[in-house]
């Protein structure tokens, strides 16, 4: 039996592995009480070796504190780590691309000192080298169609944004916080586009000593050199805040605000290709054995943006009353997941801030969390939130009213799964039928190929010999094949 195949090489997603590590940093004994703390990470890189992906980085710490004369301040310091992500497949040829969040900071005292904690949770996507071989010809009956399959082109690449806008007179900025959200990504040729907003949280120090809050939702754009990148090709993007630079400057009893942003982009260009493969094959003289590939490549499908102001009881954290001074919200973050529910399909999960309130000259910070539950329209999508304009009020003491605008952004997953016959192994000949004519009552519903597999027979001459025959088959008709005899 004369068999041919192929082979398709290619560049893909083979695998994703989380992972988490925690990252310390202490602050000295000049810390008497802290308010706010935050943490920020920036990853610096990410290689396979064998069964591991190491990873490494830099954690941003910031505190806002009461020193032991009850002043307002501020402190900022870096510590640098590095983790491994154990996985017995990983190997050194793979291309490990890694995002990292903050996903929890606790504060703990020692002593005279005050550490913080920052738990760090990783996303790694690996990427290598794909191939398999498929049948693409021989002697032999085969049922062909053009099978889709996804090759991977890694790009990356690094931007800036700026914004400048006005407040009120400030005696000092005493934390900032960031949160990316991309909105909208395009393909074009040999160029990969990407939008999106920058919210920025700022903490600070008013002049009479009183603390304040606001924020600011800048837009960006990043573009990204890419060879494989062509109109209409699927592309997922994340872009993250590398490096923040702010300033006040005070000019006329105003107080202007700088604010310039080093992103880092990394993307992801997946290019379509349609093979001729072959989804099932027979011989009409002996009997076959079939091997198959069996693959699945992922891919990215549309983005979906959703927006909704949600209200509430936020659950606290401490209790308030109405001896309290309500002075800032700040450190806005969120988390939600999809959920399923007879309805359909709900982002589920909750915001959270931290809650600087000022009782009789004293400081303390209550942790909120307003609940969420949002309809929205998608399938098999991962749910990315942004939470900003987040309010507080305290209608009734001891409770908090608050408010706040949620961004959902979807990101639709898309993945083929693919069976290919691989190879035939060529087993014992028929015997053949002595008869010039047979007649086959087939079951109702038999489509053509699955008929003509049964009788042994090529599909087309199945169609010559029973030309009145319109399939799938119905109850009750009979076919007939044919077999020329040498006189």
């Amino acid at each position: 039996m004369n068999i041919q195949t192929q082979t398709f090489r290619g560049y893909g997603k083979t695998k994703e592995i989380t992972a988490q590590t925690a990252v310390e940093c202490r602050f000295g004994g000049e810390v008497e009480t802290v308010l706010t703390a935050h943490a920020h990470a920036v990853l610096t890189g990410a290689d396979a070796g064998n069964g591991e992906v190491r990873y490494y980085g830099k954690a941003h710490f910031s505190i806002v504190y009461e020193d032991a004369e009850k002043h307002v301040c501020r402190a900022e310091k870096g510590v640098e780590f590095s983790a491994a992500a154990k996985d017995e497949s990983v190997y050194p040829a793979l291309t490990a691309k890694a995002v990292v969040a903050v996903e929890n900071v606790s504060v703990r005292r020692e002593g005279a000192s005050v550490f913080l904690t920052a738990l760090l949770g990783t996303d790694i996507s690996l990427y290598g080298e794909e191939s398999f071989d498929y049948l693409s010809g021989g002697d032999i009956v085969m049922k062909r169609a053009a099978v889709k399959v996804l090759s991977a082109h890694l790009c990356g690449g690094a931007a800036e944004a700026e914004d400048e806008f006005e407040t009120e007179p400030l005696g000092d900025i005493l934390q900032h916080s960031e949160t990316v959200s991309v909105t909208d990504v395009v393909c074009e040729t040999g160029l990969v586009k990407a939008e999106g907003e920058i919210n920025l949280g700022v903490l600070a120090l008013k002049q009479d000593n009183s603390l304040t809050s606001f924020e600011r939702l800048v837009p960006f754009r990043v573009e990204i050199p890419c060879d494989a990148a062509s109109f209409g090709c699927d592309v997922e993007v994340r872009v993250s805040v590398a490096d923040v630079s702010i300033h006040a400057e005070e000019e006329d009893g105003k107080c202007n605000i700088y604010a310039r942003f080093t992103l880092v982009s990394e993307g992801c260009v997946y290019e379509e290709t349609a093979l001729d493969g072959v989804l099932d094959a027979f011989s009409t003289e002996c009997e076959t054995e079939l091997a198959y590939f069996d693959g699945a490549f992922c891919g990215a499908g549309e983005f979906k943006r959703v927006t909704e102001r949600v209200s509430g009881k936020a659950i606290l954290a401490g209790s308030v009353n109405f001896a309290d001074t309500l002075e800032a919200v700040t450190l806005q973050r969120s988390e939600a997941e999809l959920v399923t529910t007879p309805e359909g399909k709900r982002a589920e999960g909750v915001a959270n801030a931290t809650l600087l309130v000022k009782t009789e000259g004293d400081y303390r910070a209550v942790e909120i969390s307003l609940p969420f539950s949002v309809v929205v329209e998608a399938g098999d999508a991962e749910a990315h939130v942004m939470v900003c304009g987040m309010s507080a009020r305290q209608k009734q003491e001891g409770e908090i009213d608050a408010e706040a605008t949620v961004k959902i952004l979807l990101r639709e997953k898309k993945q083929y799964t693919v069976r290919l016959v691989s190879g035939v192994k060529e087993g014992e000949k028929f015997k053949e039928s002595d008869s010039a004519i047979s007649v086959y009552i087939p079951k109702a519903g038999d489509g053509l190929w699955e008929l003509a597999k049964r009788l042994k027979k090529a599909p087309e001459d199945v169609e010559m010999s029973n030309p009145d025959i319109e399939f799938p088959v119905k109850e009750g008709q009979r076919v007939i094949i044919y077999r020329k005899k040498a006189i």
